[in-house]
């Protein structure tokens, strides 16, 4: 791995750790402050850490002067899939008897390693570092 690599992977991670506070916050508040279901909570929260991830990523990690809702678009793509196969998965093990903080665990870890995987060989590919 080249340096630039190493800082990128670095910075994907710090602000994924900053949306994951926020998707565990927001889960937290939903499922028990409000009472919600796991899969009403996971979704929304989601939501909020994707807006989130996808704003600091796009500008600060990947550096990337893509068109913005094209590069959206292939993200909503990549949680098109990830997003009902989690949630349909979570709820399964949720009902299973798996505590809903391990589920969210596992799925947010998951998420981590593929959005980048994602972001960096489809979304931004040959476009990094054009800002």
């Amino acid at each position: 791995m080249k340096k630039n690599e190493i800082i990128q992977f670095i910075k994907f991670t710090l602000f994924s750790i900053s949306a994951g506070v926020i998707q565990v916050a927001s889960f937290a508040l939903f499922n028990e402050l409000f009472g919600w279901q796991y899969w009403p909570s996971y979704l929304v929260s989601l939501l909020l850490s994707i807006v989130w991830n996808f704003t600091f990523n796009r500008r600060f990690t990947f550096k990337a002067a893509v068109n913005v809702p094209v590069a959206m678009l292939k993200l909503i793509g990549f949680y098109a899939v990830f997003t009902p196969v989690s949630t349909y998965l979570g709820h399964l093990a949720e009902k299973a008897g798996v505590n809903d903080y391990i589920v969210l665990a596992v799925t947010m870890i998951l998420n981590f390693v593929l959005e980048f995987l994602f972001s960096k060989l489809v979304v931004y590919k040959n476009k990094e570092n054009t800002l």
